[in-house]
């Protein structure tokens, strides 16, 4: 049962960011779902499990949103990894700790994603505001 809600999860949040978050953007960025379950996912699971989860979501992702297959992919998964490797240090039950790896995991992701649209010659992501992203 628990993996059915973690494939699951995914594809409600690409929905709900799909259809009924774009009514509550700010500036054009709506929230990414999807990013809070893998940041969350790999914090409290081990390094393995929550690359693969990243990887695997954004996959997803990338498969809805067509354009460059792999993209989101990449970044999910690299945002995974690093934030599995730092979990090891920290204690998961703060508050404090879920809300600031959502913000360095989403930081961590635009600044991929930004990264790795020079090597797809994709454009388009480069004028994208990552600050109303951290913050949403």
């Amino acid at each position: 049962m628990r993996y059915f809600f973690l494939v699951l999860f995914p594809y409600v949040a690409i929905f709900l960011q799909s259809t009924l978050f774009g009514f509550y953007s700010i500036k054009g960025t709506i929230p990414d779902l999807v990013l809070i379950f893998v940041v969350f996912f790999a914090l409290l699971n081990k390094l393995n499990k929550g690359t693969a989860y990243g990887f695997f979501c954004g996959l997803l992702e990338d498969v809805y949103l067509g354009r460059f297959l792999g993209l989101n992919a990449l970044a999910k998964g690299i945002t995974a990894y690093i934030i599995g490797k730092i979990q090891g240090n920290l204690f998961k039950d703060n508050l404090v700790v879920g809300i600031s790896a959502v913000f360095i995991g989403t930081l961590l992701n635009s600044f991929l994603l930004f990264l790795l649209s020079f090597f797809t010659i994709d454009a388009s992501y480069i004028g994208v505001n990552i600050l109303p992203s951290i913050f949403y």
